[in-house]
């Protein structure tokens, strides 16, 4: 045990908290693989960590018990706000829990800085919380890190390299600005329900600015053209960025008879900066 409190299975029973498919819902519940992945943020002892979608707090005991100075704990279920004051009382004055939905809340009203955020997110909004996490309008974020399970078929999107299937807009956002690597392997049956994919966590740590400068703007104009036809020669795929779109794509050391998935970052970042230019 970690801590003092009941096991997890104990407290879901007796809160009667079944996960929900409609919430996204997979819960954790060995205690030594949540404070694992509180380990893979590294020292928390002196940070703030944000966690989102809780459940019956199996990753929030992990970070707690692993020294993090506060966690800000944002649940949207309201089933699992007694189980969350039990570890709130056994833990004073080092957790908060909103009844929120992490989609419409700003977190930095409730947490102070340096902030790593640290969550098994549920599965239906969690592609949309990194993409917002990693195009916020300045740079650096409002996080250090962030340390996040996936579906591992999305943990593997995010490091993906060029020439890989899973090569596309979101590795370029987030090698753009960060270092990312997938840190553990999880089977289905380490959650309850299980579900029918494996899982990842992957951590990524801001960097100070973008490895390559570009507009961020044209950027993922760019990107989100390139890799809506991945089929497509990029010629044919950009050609609705710009007229002369392969004098552009020469300009940035691009053969116009590539594909996007062919592209590294740095290729994007001097094609996007070739779009920004005056046409002449």
């Amino acid at each position: 045990m970690i801590d003092a409190l009941p096991p997890l299975r104990e407290v879901i029973a007796r809160h009667d908290l079944r996960a929900r498919k409609a919430l996204g819902q997979n819960f954790l519940l060995d205690l030594n693989l949540t404070a694992r992945i509180a380990r893979v943020a590294g020292d928390l002892s002196a940070c703030d960590v944000l966690e989102i979608g809780p459940g019956p707090g199996g990753l929030t005991r992990g970070l707690l018990a692993e020294g993090a100075r506060r966690v800000l704990a944002v649940e949207k279920d309201a089933r699992c706000l007694p189980a969350l004051a039990e570890i709130a009382a056994a833990y004073p004055g080092r957790l908060e829990v909103l009844n929120a939905d992490a989609l419409g809340l700003d977190p930095m009203a409730h947490l102070a800085p340096p902030v790593r955020v640290v969550a098994n997110l549920p599965y239906n909004v969690g592609t949309e919380l990194l993409v917002r996490w990693l195009t916020p309008p300045q740079w650096p974020p409002f996080w250090e890190s962030l340390t996040l399970m996936f579906q591992r078929e999305v943990a593997e999107r995010i490091v993906a390299q060029p020439g890989s299937r899973a090569y596309g807009r979101l590795a370029l956002l987030a090698q753009w600005r960060c270092a990312a690597r997938i840190a553990l392997r999880l089977p289905p049956e380490a959650f309850t329900p299980a579900p029918k994919v494996a899982s990842a966590v992957v951590h990524l740590t801001a960097l100070p600015a973008p490895r390559y400068p570009a507009d961020p703007a044209v950027l993922s104009r760019l990107v989100a053209a390139a890799f809506n036809q991945r089929r497509k020669m990029l010629r044919s795929s950009l050609r609705g960025l710009a007229p002369d779109i392969e004098d552009r794509l020469r300009a940035a050391g691009i053969p116009p008879t590539d594909r996007a998935e062919d592209v590294p970052l740095e290729g994007f970042c001097a094609l996007a900066r070739e779009l920004a230019r005056p046409a002449g």
